[in-house]
């Protein structure tokens, strides 16, 4: 469970926690891209305050903009996260190319979320090698220099080390 969604941070603390400028909290709350949730302003002397989704969101808008992303880009990517609770978006990793904007939630399962949600094929490198180094265990092997590695001994191989040896 995320933490108190009853808990709200002003300004400075909002900032200094997603490592922004109040100009641009200033900017993002005013043009809609992140709203404080708790409370947002309501003419001079009040204060916003900021939900810890409402900062991880911030957190995550910094983050994209240091890859390059637009801030175009970045609004529609926020939208598509939109209605992720903080349970849900600890469960994604956003990924960039510097153009667009990839959600990933598990190795399989890449979203571009910049262009209509459309899914794209990833590869689990790690899984692959996992899996390969599994399987390709119970087969013969040789070293470079034409000895037999530490796999299973065919009938073959052995009679090649009988003729070499």
């Amino acid at each position: 469970m995320g933490p108190d969604e009853e808990v709200g941070y002003r300004v400075p603390i909002a900032c200094q926690a997603a490592g922004i400028t109040y100009r641009q909290l200033d900017y993002w709350a005013r043009t809609g891209l992140v709203e404080p949730s708790i409370r947002n302003a309501h003419g001079s002397g009040s204060q916003r305050l900021y939900s810890f989704r409402d900062i991880l969101v911030l957190k995550i808008v910094r983050g994209l903009l240091d890859t390059g992303i637009s801030l175009q880009n970045i609004r529609l990517a926020v939208d598509k996260l939109r209605d992720l609770g903080v349970d849900d978006l600890a469960t994604i990793t956003l990924v960039s190319d510097g153009r667009t904007v990839y959600q990933c939630r598990s190795n399989e399962e890449v979203i571009d979320l910049l262009n209509g949600g459309q899914g794209v094929f990833g590869i689990a490198v790690p899984g692959i090698m996992k899996e390969l180094a599994g399987s390709i265990a119970s087969f013969p092997s040789e070293r470079v220099d034409g000895t037999p590695g530490d796999g299973p001994v065919d009938e073959l191989a052995a009679r090649r080390r009988r003729r070499i040896g």
